[in-house]
């Protein structure tokens, strides 16, 4: 599969024949956050906090807490099962049973 550049002429078959990024390069680079023109320094914050956690969004209001709990095997065997989010199904069943008894 051939690739043409944008901007240049050459063409290249894979990635070993492409050419290295020089520090000029990069100095001609632009940085773009949500499809506007930004600083380099703004850019680069932008990018390294997209980088890290999870999706904005994704995280509930209620968020769980990580804990170690010991099932039986045959537990865990019907809950697995059931196919993937078994541990989100086992969340699901202790609630279900909060509803009609006290711990």
């Amino acid at each position: 599969m051939n690739v043409k550049l944008k901007n240049t002429q050459k063409e290249w078959i894979d990635s070993d024949d492409a050419p290295e990024i020089s520090a000029a390069d990069l100095q001609r680079g632009v940085w773009s956050v949500e499809g506007r023109v930004v600083s380099e320094k703004e850019g680069r914050k932008a990018f390294a906090k997209r980088l890290r956690g999870r999706p904005v969004g994704s995280v509930s209001k209620s968020p769980k807490t990580l804990t170690t709990i010991r099932l039986s095997a045959e537990v865990i065997e019907q809950f697995k099962a059931a196919g993937a989010g078994w541990q989100t199904k086992i969340d699901l069943a202790l609630k279900d049973w909060l509803l009609t008894h006290r711990p």
